[in-house]
């Protein structure tokens, strides 16, 4: 049940995505549109609760409870920059928008970028392991929190991966071709 709910959770995510976009920009009623994608963390709260509900009537935590709370953590992380990213091209597409902005390629500009997707990344994983230790403690010792924890350890690998690429353009940062004056660093993408 877990598993079916987070698919729907995934398609109300981009059915909503789209009927906001498309009362925005087609019936030209952005108010609405805004509306429509507000109404998107409920999908959350609802998988939230019925999660907690499902662990409460008795059953065995398992990959799946832990594979929604990592889906709420990756909406609450990464849902606003994916409605962004989407309605700049969908703007641009289809409303007469400028084009999109492209991330800067080389130099500062582009390692603050990185550490703001980082800093995303960061948002989502800390929120899985939050609802994931909630999870263990809503469980209690007696119960078998293994599957728990094993989405823990993932989400700290995913972590420190991302503050490592952070880190790399940080330490390393790419540098322009020699006389390429199409790549002036500009001002950071957010």
């Amino acid at each position: 049940m877990i598993v079916t709910l987070i698919v729907l959770c995934e398609i109300g995510f981009w059915v909503l995505l789209a009927a906001g976009l498309a009362l925005r920009y087609a019936a030209k009623k952005p108010r609405m549109g805004a509306a429509v994608l507000l109404c998107e963390p409920l999908l959350e709260v609802v998988l939230l609760v019925v999660t907690a509900v499902d662990l409460k009537n008795g059953a065995d935590p398992d990959w799946k409870h832990g594979l929604a709370a990592v889906y709420i953590g990756f909406t609450l992380g990464l849902g606003h920059s994916t409605i962004k990213w989407i309605d700049a091209r969908v703007a641009h597409r289809f409303a007469g928008g400028p084009p999109p902005v492209k991330p800067p390629n080389y130099g500062r500009a582009r390692a603050v970028h990185e550490w703001r997707v980082a800093r995303r990344w960061t948002v989502a994983s800390v929120t899985a392991l939050a609802l994931l230790q909630a999870a263990v403690w809503y469980v209690g010792g007696d119960g078998d929190t293994a599957s728990l924890r094993a989405w823990q350890e993932r989400m700290l690998f995913l972590l420190g991966l991302n503050l490592v690429i952070a880190g790399s353009y940080t330490l390393f940062p790419k540098r322009a071709p020699a006389g390429d004056t199409k790549h002036v660093p500009g001002p950071p993408a957010g």
